[in-house]
């Protein structure tokens, strides 16, 4: 049983891998992946795993679906509001003012805004805004690649710092493996230098000013209809309500996707109430919520829900701990084990590799720490031990190393049509510097404070 299904994992992984060959959406193969691999190990378990029986396996799916349904319901939250605010044409408040010409300080502007408007909104939203200011701004097209490619970095190293900034911090946070507090304390200056040492390479490259042009029209349009106060009050309305999300859940206890479901709630009302003013405008052309829900990227969510319980299945199955028993005896190194993983990432999507890690790794209390027969090693894995803030840093960061490495990546190579192997040339390498020096940040901060 154990080997079909992990033969039948690394066959799909390999299909949503090469989806621009195949022409095969990767929901599709994430869910057929998932209802695969929980039927082998329905099938199978009687002899594979003499222990359970049917209503255990039922039981593990609804366990699974509970915790992945958690982190879904999160997500629409929060791209329903992010959607909101570009449909009000919220960004351009932001983008209006980027009005410096000199290249290098351009560059340095853009990937600053960038870091920390990726700790709030999506990596592949905040690449889409920041592109598409670059158009307005920089003529020359290897120049637009080179800025393009600077805000990927950005956007990736800016959502590993934050519980809200990457799906995979996402998990973790949900999951209870971080703290908001912590991330953010023990993540915040290595990702800022696995920026800014890519930029003060990057700023080599460029000399001079750019030509004057309007870029008022950047980003998403703003309606006719709305007005330039209530499109900055649902932009700070929208930023503050993400922003306290982890105040609710520390305030209440309460689970996060609840926060993002009362936040969305406000939103909500907060755009009827607005557009109840407007009754001469016609109702199809107004952004209502539920007009903006239906422009969810729902093949997304599908996609995490099918790869998020696919690993499950392994889980179930016991192979994921196996996978962890030879990392800790072959390498047995938080950092060495982060590491690869991050490089992995630049690969594979990083939501499986979370996810798996996350099954690998349980968090032990504070009596299995004491009766592991490394102490040291086991208190790595409490919540915020150095393994999952390292691995929020990686997976995050790591997907920087090559265009096809995340979602900003993919996104910024259809849109500036960035060429696989220029940005492997041109860019790969001083990502990866800049991916190493976090890590060397995070071991410091660890030998040297204790973060």
């Amino acid at each position: 049983m154990i080997t079909t299904m992990l033969i039948l994992f690394v066959v799909g992984y390999a299909f949503i891998a090469f989806e621009h060959k195949t022409g095969i959406n990767k929901s599709a193969i994430a869910l057929l992946m998932c209802g695969i691999l929980w039927s082998i190990f329905s099938l199978e378990y009687p002899s594979a795993l003499p222990g359970l029986t049917q209503t255990t396996v039922s039981d593990e799916i609804l366990r699974h679906l509970g915790s992945t349904c958690e982190i879904l319901v999160f997500l629409i939250g929060a791209m329903t509001i992010v959607d909101l605010i570009d449909f009000h044409g919220g960004f351009e408040f932001i983008t209006r003012r980027i009005t410096t010409r000199r290249k290098v300080r351009l560059l340095w502007l853009v990937a600053l805004l960038t870091f920390f408007m990726s700790a709030l909104l999506d990596n592949m939203t905040t690449t889409i805004i920041m592109v598409m200011l670059l158009r307005k701004i920089v003529p020359t097209t290897k120049e637009r690649m080179l800025f393009a490619s600077v805000i990927v970095i950005a956007a990736n190293s800016g959502g590993a710092w934050s519980p809200i900034g990457d799906v995979t911090t996402i998990m973790l946070w949900m999951k209870g493996n971080v703290s908001s507090a912590k991330l953010i304390e023990s993540l915040l200056l290595p990702c800022l230098v696995s920026l800014v040492i890519p930029l003060v390479i990057a700023s080599r490259w460029l000399k001079g000013s750019l030509p004057e042009t309007d870029p008022a029209d950047a980003g998403s349009s703003q309606p006719d209809y709305i007005s330039d106060g209530e499109s900055r009050a649902i932009l700070f309305l929208g930023c503050a309500l993400l922003v306290a999300v982890p105040v609710f859940k520390s305030v209440t206890h309460l689970p996060p996707y609840m926060g993002m479901v009362t936040a969305l709630g406000i939103m909500w009302v907060f755009t009827e109430l607005m557009y109840r003013r407007k009754r001469n405008i016609e109702e199809s052309i107004k952004c209502r919520v539920a007009k903006v829900l239906k422009h969810i990227d729902m093949s997304t969510i599908l996609f995490f829900l099918g790869i998020l319980m696919a690993v499950a299945a392994l889980e179930s199955a016991g192979i994921l701990s196996g996978f962890a028993t030879g990392l800790n005896e072959h390498l047995h190194n938080v950092y060495a084990i982060n590491t690869l993983i991050g490089i992995l990432s630049s690969v594979v999507d990083n939501v499986p590799l979370v996810a798996a890690s996350m099954g690998m790794y349980p968090i032990p209390d504070a009596a299995a720490v004491a009766a592991s027969a490394d102490p040291t090693y086991a208190a790595m894995f409490v919540q915020d031990g150095v393994f999952w803030h390292l691995l929020a840093y990686c997976a995050g960061v790591g997907g920087s190393l090559l265009i096809i490495g995340s979602a900003a990546g993919v996104v910024a190579m259809g849109l500036e049509n960035i060429n696989f192997v220029w940005y492997f040339k041109k860019i790969s390498l001083m990502a990866f510097v800049g991916y190493l020096a976090g890590i060397g940040v995070c071991m410091l901060e660890v030998f040297l404070f204790g973060i």
